[in-house]
């Protein structure tokens, strides 16, 4: 046998044992025989370099070679889960998709792993890249570190499709968590906070060999491609897992809410044996077809929630109150604790909300109070233990009424909750929260700057608004704490840039309140340009779609500062795109201006929210229902037999989705 045929036969031999060991359970061979192979291979490796392999079980142990990541573009975005805690926000959910689609369906039912999530792409059966979720549009490129995650395949067998995408959650079991922690405190280092941090933090080292010695495990939930084997989720799931996949075993295919709710409530409870941590059920729509026909939101899709169990709750001592103020002028609350474990974290700090809620609970500094974790960063209080009120109890707590920052009388709008400081343009924590929202990935995507930055730069006095940033020079930031030369000229460089983005978005980073991204675009498709928007009257604002009296009066408010008019001013002669260009009006017509359309059914040549971009583009207003006011009906497969019938009664035009394509051509 020659060498190059022996390292091949090791390399398949250590594949097969390290599937059977970490994603069977079921070892054909001892510990010591294995590491003796292992052992073999690497020794015939490093005597016989031509005949490297990236994939070989060898790469398994790491390498103390730092490497800096570099950012990977994701193929299909990594959106996040809409959360819910209810059995009525389940049913909600339930009853959303049954009339979506107007047809059978199954819902997959599977656990919520609480890790770092990643996404794999193979490639003719062999891992090519590990990319984190990251912003969800790119990630970090952790190749290198997940290689030695020993649960996830290096090279597939089986009959796989030559290229797809799997993703999944990287984790540390409460065992290897425990026992790390145990390391650390005898190094006397901080300990991590629960197993997801650990998790999180260990994928980011830049020695993959102590990424190797952590242990981390993975369990992978969804496929993605062009040529998986089937529609169903759940059946491609299973396929995987003949691949050389770990697939977590705790997935049911349910078809009713109640057969959904006996899997949450058992697992509920049997969660707690499990060797991972988890914090929920995730449910998802089977069926990839009728995935693709429900569609996205701006954050996370419409066929898959994740429910979220019950939150733990913990009594502990409210020290002090402090207040925070955000970029809009809100003025949040927060209670400062004595330090009390909840939910695999220390809590220190949690929020009140506003005054109102202060006034409901009836504080007292020194009082014993209640903490819940729910879907919040920040905990929050949810009541007192008045009957453990005593000598310890101090004054009641009341709400401030002037700027924790500026000294500025704080106001409350009628109908809202929260008290606001009205000096939006001296204000510190609103100007940097301005400029940290303007540099935003949504807004003007200004890499290298974050809220640190922001804070330094502000200190220094080298920026004191959105337009400073057009003014700063790479020497002036060059040799500022950890900022080198390459860092500050990459800086510049991404501001200059942000000149090309498009006008809608420049209307979302002025952060006006209340104008989103969705309301940005209504405003970028209804003005020429900044100019124009900055002397519209109410009446005009009020006419366009989506912009109703409280968006209209703050549009107002915003240009009738003379501050603001001179930062419009500045940001146009930096050279920002504050007008329509000739691009932006050759993606829209006006072939459906002034129709009201339904959308209805089961979609072939395109998705729901790819439908209504192009009824939006061409002019046409999307409307949920039908009325005499509806100008037609698109209407996909299964179109639903309430609306169907509505629409004949009323004499509504009813186009397919051939007929509509050809109406928009």
């Amino acid at each position: 046998m020659d060498i190059k045929q022996k390292i091949e036969e090791l390399r398949a031999e250590l594949h097969r044992h390290n599937y059977n060991y970490y994603v069977l359970n079921a070892p054909e061979i001892s510990d010591k025989e294995f590491d003796d192979k292992m052992r073999e291979l690497q020794d015939l490796e490093e005597a016989h370099p031509e005949f490297k392999d990236d994939n070989s079980p060898t790469m398994r142990v790491g390498s103390d070679i730092n490497k800096n990541f570099t950012q990977i573009a994701h193929k299909y975005p990594m959106l996040s889960l809409a959360n819910t805690y209810s059995e009525a926000e389940v049913t909600d959910f339930y009853e959303r998709v049954r009339k979506a689609l107007n047809e059978e369906f199954e819902i997959c039912c599977e656990m919520k792993y609480d890790g770092t999530s990643i996404s794999l792409t193979y490639e003719d059966g062999k891992l090519i890249r590990a990319v984190t979720r990251g912003d969800g549009e790119k990630g970090d490129d952790v190749t290198d570190n997940v290689k030695t995650i020993r649960s996830i395949p290096l090279v597939l067998h089986g009959d796989y499709p030559p290229s797809f995408e799997i993703r999944g959650e990287i984790l540390m079991p409460w065992t290897v968590f425990e026992e790390l922690n145990k390391e650390r405190e005898a190094r006397e280092e901080p300990l991590f906070a629960n197993p997801r941090n650990a998790a999180s933090g260990t994928l980011k080292l830049q020695n993959s060999a102590v990424v190797a010695s952590r242990k981390l495990d993975s369990y992978l939930y969804y496929l993605l491609g062009e040529n998986l084997p089937h529609d169903g989720h759940y059946e491609n799931l299973q396929e995987a897992s003949k691949w050389g996949f770990k697939v977590s075993p705790i997935m049911r295919k349910c078809k009713t809410p109640q057969e959904i709710f006996d899997f949450i409530n058992y697992w509920d409870v049997e969660r707690k044996n499990l060797p991972v941590a988890t914090d929920g059920i995730v449910l998802k729509v089977n069926s990839l077809r009728q995935q693709k026909n429900l569609g996205f939101t701006a954050k996370s899709p419409r066929w898959a929630i994740a429910y979220k169990f019950q939150a733990e709750r913990a009594l502990t001592r409210l020290n002090k109150v402090s207040y925070q103020v955000g970029r809009t002028g809100a003025v949040t609350p927060v209670a400062n604790l004595d330090p009390v474990q909840l939910s695999g974290t220390v809590v220190k700090r949690a929020s009140l909300h506003n005054a109102d809620i202060i006034e409901g609970l009836d504080l007292h500094i020194g009082d014993m109070v209640y903490v819940e974790k729910g879907g919040e960063i920040i905990p929050k209080i949810t009541g007192v233990d008045k009957e453990a009120r005593g000598f310890m109890s101090g004054e009641k707590v009341k709400f401030i009424t002037h700027c924790p920052e500026c000294g500025s009388k704080l106001i409350r709008y009628e109908g809202e909750a929260a008290h606001y400081c009205p000096n939006e343009t001296a204000c510190p924590p609103q100007i940097k929260g301005k400029i940290e929202h303007f540099i935003s990935r949504r807004a003007m995507n200004i890499d290298g700057l974050g809220p640190e930055t922001v804070d330094l730069f502000y200190r220094l006095g080298l920026i004191h608004d959105t337009a400073d940033l057009y003014e700063l020079k790479a020497d002036q930031i060059n040799g500022l704490d950890r900022m080198g030369e390459k860092s500050a000229e990459n800086i510049v460089s991404s501001i200059q840039e942000s000149k090309n983005v498009p006008f809608e978005r420049v209307i979302f980073a002025l952060g006006i309140r209340f104008v989103g991204e969705t309301v940005a675009k209504k405003i970028a498709r209804a003005f020429e340009n900044i100019d124009e928007l900055k002397e519209a009257s109410f009446e005009r604002l009020t006419s366009i779609d989506e912009i109703g009296e409280k968006i209209a009066r703050s549009i107002l408010s915003y240009f009738s500062n003379e501050s603001n008019r001179r930062l419009i001013e500045r940001l146009k002669e930096s050279g920002l795109q504050l007008r329509r260009t000739e691009q932006d009006r050759s993606e829209y017509t006006d072939k459906l201006a002034g129709k009201s359309i339904v959308i209805s059914g089961v979609f072939t040549h395109h998705s729901r929210d790819e439908y209504k971009e192009l009824i939006e583009k061409n002019g046409g207003k999307n409307v949920g229902s039908i009325s005499s006011k509806t100008s037609f009906v698109l209407a996909g497969e299964n179109m639903g037999p309430a609306k169907l019938e509505k629409a004949r009664k009323l004499g509504i035009t009813i186009l397919s989705e051939d007929e509509f394509l050809k109406l928009i051509s």
